[in-house]
């Protein structure tokens, strides 16, 4: 089979992009978590609350410090290789990482907003309905996070029945460092770096469909229907961090986002094993954080965006979606689109198994 000129290029940049960037970034990673997988246990009983938290917290700062050094390294050795397939100007791929982390007193008050609106709008909704339509998925996600590393959610192992402060606080610090680790892989590096190589909404696809996927992997310990909810739910809200991401060059709204909804799903889960019903935890946690997102939203709608601005923003969102399934400047046929669609799932896929490596 002879391809023509056009599908050699959109292989040979994701090729590319997986080649010298992620599958190297991925091992170079592998090979420094390895350090607190030995460190860790002497400083904590892995049966213990404290394990987890350490645990998590070493991993955040080896990624969130591990990701940009890599990239300089890498650039540094495979520059000239890169900058034959690369769009964007590549002086420095570690820098720009690092400026998604950026933080002004002109723009924090914006990107704590727009962390809080994410929440409210995208996380909240789509956990709280699948819990209320299927409870089931309540036990099945109890029942796949037991693991040392996260003893917090269950009263035998934190102190008691009696142990809310215990769990709040762990949840917190736990939730939070898992929360920079994904949006610092998924959306920081993945993201970002792969929309400096391609179409922008390929590497948004490609993104989410590597971060759906490692929900889906819950298929591999416990078999059942909920990992496909969840590669669903992962996938949609994927593309919408990313677009935010990508878009506004601010990555602290998704880590805030993500962070708060790990930290209620937390309470989900130690609720169930503390036999509170799924009913009582929607009355006193879900229903007050509907209602105070209602009135965040119209707060920001009077007094800080104004919502002709909110229209155009998810417009352009959903313009720049769109775009995904139109042939860009480097398609001439119907087939180009179609041979780029299914190369996004294939590297997303292949990032999916290389990402083994840093699930350790």
């Amino acid at each position: 089979m002879v391809f023509s000129n056009a599908k050699k290029r959109i292989a040979k940049k994701r090729f590319t992009f997986f080649l010298y960037d992620v599958a190297l970034v991925f091992v170079f990673i592998f090979i420094l978590l390895i350090i607190p997988l030995f460190i860790v246990p002497l400083i904590a009983e892995e049966a213990s609350v404290l394990y987890g938290v350490i645990f998590y917290v070493t991993r955040m700062i080896t990624i969130f410090l591990g990701i940009p050094l890599i990239l300089y390294l890498t650039n540094l050795i495979f520059e000239f290789q890169k900058k034959k397939v690369i769009i964007d100007e590549d002086i420095s791929p570690a820098t720009g990482h690092l400026k998604l982390f950026k933080v002004t007193k002109k723009n924090y008050k914006y990107q704590i907003l727009y962390g809080f609106i994410i929440f409210f709008i995208v996380f909240l909704p789509m956990d709280f309905f699948g819990y209320l339509l299927m409870p089931e998925l309540i036990e099945y996600q109890a029942t796949v996070l037991i693991k040392n590393t996260n003893v917090y959610l269950f009263p035998e192992f934190a102190g008691g029945p009696n142990s809310y402060f215990i769990f709040l606080i762990s949840a917190i610090i736990i939730q939070t460092s898992v929360s920079v680790t994904e949006e610092t892989i998924a959306r920081g590096f993945i993201a970002k770096r792969g929309s400096e190589y391609f179409f922008t909404m390929s590497a948004v696809i490609i993104s989410s469909l590597y971060w759906g996927l490692g929900h889906l992997a819950y298929l591999l310990e416990f078999r059942s229907l909920y990992p496909f909810l969840w590669f669903f739910q992962a996938f949609i809200i994927g593309i919408i961090l990313s677009l935010v991401v990508l878009r506004k060059k601010w990555i602290l709204p998704a880590i805030i986002a993500h962070a708060l909804n790990n930290i209620v799903a937390s309470h989900t889960i130690w609720s169930f094993w503390q036999g509170i019903s799924f009913q009582v935890v929607a009355f006193f946690v879900y229903i007050p954080l509907f209602i105070i997102g209602i009135l965040f939203i119209i707060v920001c709608l009077l007094l800080v965006w104004p919502l002709s601005s909110v229209k155009q923003g998810m417009s352009n969102g959903f313009a720049l979606f769109k775009t995904y399934f139109k042939k860009d400047a480097e398609e001439k046929t119907i087939g180009d689109t179609l041979f780029r669609v299914v190369f996004d799932i294939l590297i997303g896929c292949l990032i999916f198994l290389m990402g083994f490596l840093i699930a350790i």
